[in-house]
């Protein structure tokens, strides 16, 4: 890094706010601390005063002891070899300094984030005369087994190509240069706090298969879209976000685990390089980034973390990859900064968080999208950030604000983690605002009644939460029989499509053909038994037919999706025998 010479030194210390005079720095530049050269970035200037919030742990320093400009902003480095990394918060790949030093991080380490030595296959998509423009794919590099990584004019730049060069190369080597001077190497560096330019935005109309059944089918996300899953401790943000980070249908993955506790991530990190993609039968690490922040580490880092993972989102978006974005959770970051803003002395808004609070989550949250890339392709960018309210109470401020701004609330619930339903999600109080612009995409691609079906299942499970006062006061032997038939097809709604084993290989994805088909049989064992109890036949003689049990069942074996007409004919046949009886 090039050091300016208006240099300063250090003046007041607070935690990891560092306070310099004598320097001429701007906001947001990055800037070493003390003589270990600790990492910081500008977040305040007063007259000749700086404000600096530290990425590294302060102890120990001195006032009067040097800071050393940089003139840079903090920024990532992108290129091949993002993918499979394990970085920190300011991109420093993790498993590298383990190398060297073990397993904490030790302060004023520097480290690139992609390998500078390792030689990659570099195929040019390009000749010499070429007219190119910013964003541009100059040419391809086969990342990992599954993906290909596409070199790209950095925004800002274009003209024609005066020379390309295939062959293997490592990152830093120039690859092409253009008429105006301008060298291109496979890296490119960008700011984590500027979005990357695209052409336009589009409205979201495509879903994210997640292979969930009570998220796909009940509260859809769009690609491109932007969802909150608030919850209370040990109700399954983490085991949903894995599950969706493994079946959902991106092609790329960005996990930030930010400010989270260390034997979560371990967890985390311990099990994803396992994980097989179910798509490519490779591993799933093959396309993902993961940014490990464990709350242990300094809190500053934790700002940085959501905006590296968001920056790599958009750079893989630029190349026309559907890419999904994992943040777990925005609640420690929130309160990273009502810790940095208490250090500022900042006049502290509602419990204690600073009053910037929604527009940093609106900020953030604003860069999800599906977008024309600067290329024209179409790539986007799905942000699911959950959201950890302190005792599960979501009228706190930073589960608010990110309801104020995301489309797809799914709550998780404790009563039903404890009641051991998962997933968690209370059918309740989730929402989707994107069926209505997802509905056309359904009717084409799943089935024509799809919306319909959606509709029927959510205002049978209303209708039962509505009954279960009323048996909680009576019973249910007091209901009328159609009321009760009710209750027993939302039981089965819940017991059936709604609960889904995540560690089972076969239940823990559905895809839309087998869930549309699920929500039918149920719909039909609904309008059998309607005509069965019309035509005379006790209620628990339709309800406790096996055939209904087997379709239940055969959900975890191999085939269901084949096998189900023939159990729902086998059980229709039941409950009119039961009539006869």
């Amino acid at each position: 890094m090039k050091m300016s010479d208006e240099n300063g030194v250090i003046y007041r210390i607070s935690g990891p706010v560092v306070t310099a005079t004598g320097i001429r720095s701007r906001m947001y530049e990055v800037v070493r601390v003390g003589h270990e050269g600790l990492m910081g970035e500008v977040i305040e200037l007063h007259g000749d005063k700086s404000v600096i919030q530290v990425y590294e742990d302060t102890s120990g320093i001195r006032p009067g002891e040097p800071v050393v400009r940089t003139g840079q902003t903090l920024s990532v480095q992108l290129g091949p070899g993002l993918l499979t990394q394990i970085y920190d918060g300011i991109q420093r790949p993790l498993p590298i300094l383990a190398d060297t030093m073990g397993t904490f991080i030790e302060r004023g380490v520097d480290a690139d984030g992609l390998d500078q030595e390792k030689l990659w296959n570099f195929e040019s998509a390009v000749s010499v005369g070429d007219e190119v423009s910013a964003g541009t794919t100059l040419g391809t590099v086969q990342e990992t087994e599954t993906i290909v990584h596409k070199v790209m004019v950095p925004p800002g730049q274009g003209g024609k190509v005066t020379s390309i060069e295939s062959g293997e190369f490592n990152v830093t080597h120039i690859v092409c240069t253009l008429d105006d001077g301008s060298e291109i190497a496979m890296m490119q560096k960008w700011p984590v706090r500027t979005p990357r330019p695209y052409t336009q935005k589009y409205a979201p109309e495509t879903p994210l298969v997640t292979g969930m059944r009570i998220l796909d089918f009940l509260f859809p996300l769009a690609k491109g879209g932007a969802a909150g899953i608030p919850g209370p401790f040990g109700s399954g943000k983490t085991v949903t976000q894995q599950s969706l980070a493994k079946y959902s249908d991106a092609q790329i993955v960005v996990y930030i685990g930010c400010g989270e506790r260390g034997n979560e991530m371990t967890e985390v990190l311990d099990e994803f390089p396992h994980l097989i993609d179910p798509n490519t039968g490779k591993p799933l690490m093959n396309r993902t980034v993961m940014i490990a922040n464990t709350s242990n580490m300094p809190v500053a880092a934790r700002e940085a973390s959501v905006y590296t993972g968001i920056t790599i989102a958009e750079y893989f978006r630029d190349m026309g990859y559907d890419v999904a974005l994992m943040a777990d959770s925005t609640s420690r970051w929130a309160e990273a900064m009502r810790e940095i803003s208490s250090r500022l002395e900042e006049m502290p808004g509602e419990e204690g968080y600073p009053a910037y609070l929604s527009s940093r989550l609106a900020e953030f949250y604003e860069r999800a999208g599906r977008v024309e890339t600067l290329e024209g392709e179409d790539g986007s960018v799905t942000v699911i950030g959950a959201v950890s309210p302190p005792g599960g109470d979501i009228s706190e401020p930073v589960s608010q604000g990110t309801l104020r701004i995301v489309k797809v609330f799914w709550g998780l619930d404790a009563p039903l983690a404890r009641q051991r339903h998962f997933p968690a999600i209370n059918w309740l109080n989730s929402y989707s605002l994107y069926p209505q612009s997802l509905d056309p995409w359904f009717r084409d691609n799943v089935a024509p009644d799809f919306p319909e079906v959606r509709v029927e299942m959510s205002s049978l499970l209303q209708v039962e939460a509505e009954l279960q006062e009323i048996v909680q006061l009576v019973g249910s032997d007091a209901l009328p029989v159609d009321q009760q038939l009710t209750l027993e097809v939302a039981r089965m709604i819940r017991e059936y499509f709604l609960q889904q084993n995540a560690f089972d290989d076969i239940d823990a994805y559905s895809g839309l053909e087998q869930q549309y088909r699920m929500a039918k049989a149920i719909l039909s064992f609904q309008d059998s038994a309607k005509k069965a109890l019309a035509a005379g036949a006790p209620l628990e003689d339709v309800v406790n037919v096996q055939g209904r049990t087997d379709l239940m069942r055969a959900r975890f074996e191999e085939g269901y999706l084949d096998r189900i007409d023939g159990l729902i004919e086998e059980m229709t046949k039941q409950i009119a025998s039961a009539v006869e009886e």
